[in-house]
């Protein structure tokens, strides 16, 4: 591979039967840290995820982990791998604490002393500590979130892959979620897929944004943004008026917020807008033809 440090991709495609091309071509080099991907449903996120993860095959491709070829060497990266899916199963009738050392058993702790403790300091992590004796089938949504990552963390992973990892979570618990992450992505190659704006801009260093199967715009937030600036004006269209073509519509108190992008003023009412990330978002899924509604 290209890098001995962090995750490399390359040329990656899959497609599923019927035709559906989930993957077509993705490049990506990861270092260690947070990294984030954005895209809406059906971009692929979830079908790279699961590729990495080694819970499917590409057609063509290569991945690496730190130099190793993960499709010749999958046991290289299962033994590094932390995997927080979108759904986690509520397990009826089973205590967390239970449940948490089986699955560290299954990574590989077969020392009972080191396994107890490190089921006990993860509960301790997550802030699950006061419900570990508890079923986790009567754990809150937030709670099994918590929980599921807490999994992930079995053996210290080297490259842990989050998937919608705050969808249904209140504010404090989304807070509580990612700095979990960020204390992990210290000495780890985070993946964090979503299609929350908000989540990858305060979290992630870097990020790609996916459309279709392919990467349609990579880099940090700050260079995503800046390419924008000067190109883009706004302004808010009163309810009831025809909306303008626009590459972002939001709903205002007394309208709908417009978001153009044009060289120059499209118009007297409209003023300069200090491009985001969500307008450079927004921006890259235009030029690759997602429709704002599919966003």
């Amino acid at each position: 591979m290209s890098t001995t440090h962090g995750l490399t991709i390359r040329g990656l495609t899959k497609t599923y039967a019927g035709g559906v091309k989930a993957l077509a071509g993705i490049n990506l080099d990861v270092e260690p840290g947070l990294y984030g991907l954005l895209g809406p449903n059906g971009a692929g996120k979830s079908s790279l995820m699961r590729t990495l993860a080694t819970l499917q095959s590409p057609d063509t491709g290569q991945i690496g982990l730190d130099g190793v070829d993960v499709l010749a060497d999958p046991g290289h990266l299962r033994q590094r791998l932390g995997y927080l899916p979108q759904q986690i199963g509520a397990y009826p009738g089973v205590i967390g604490r239970k449940l948490l050392e089986r699955f560290a058993w299954l990574k590989g702790r077969t020392d009972k002393r080191q396994r107890l403790f490190e089921v006990e300091s993860l509960f301790e992590r997550v802030n699950l500590s006061g419900a570990a004796h508890r079923e986790v089938s009567t754990y809150s949504g937030g709670m099994l979130r918590r929980f599921g990552i807490a999994m992930a963390l079995i053996g210290s992973p080297r490259l842990l892959i989050v998937d919608e990892p705050t969808a249904g979570l209140d504010p404090a618990e989304r807070n509580r979620f990612h700095r979990v992450l960020a204390d992990v992505a210290a000495e780890a190659v985070v993946l964090l897929s979503t299609h929350i704006v908000e989540d990858v801009e305060n979290l992630c260093g870097r990020l790609a944004i996916m459309a279709k199967g392919t990467i349609v715009a990579e880099g940090a937030s700050a260079e995503l943004t800046d390419r924008l600036q000067g190109q883009l004006w706004s302004r808010v269209v009163p309810r009831g008026q025809i909306l303008p073509p626009a590459v972002r519509l939001t709903a205002a108190p007394t309208g709908t917020l417009a978001v153009v992008l044009k060289d120059q003023r499209p118009g007297p009412d409209f003023e300069p807008h200090r491009a985001t990330l969500e307008d450079a978002y927004h921006v890259a899924l235009a030029d690759a033809g997602v429709a704002d509604e599919e966003a």
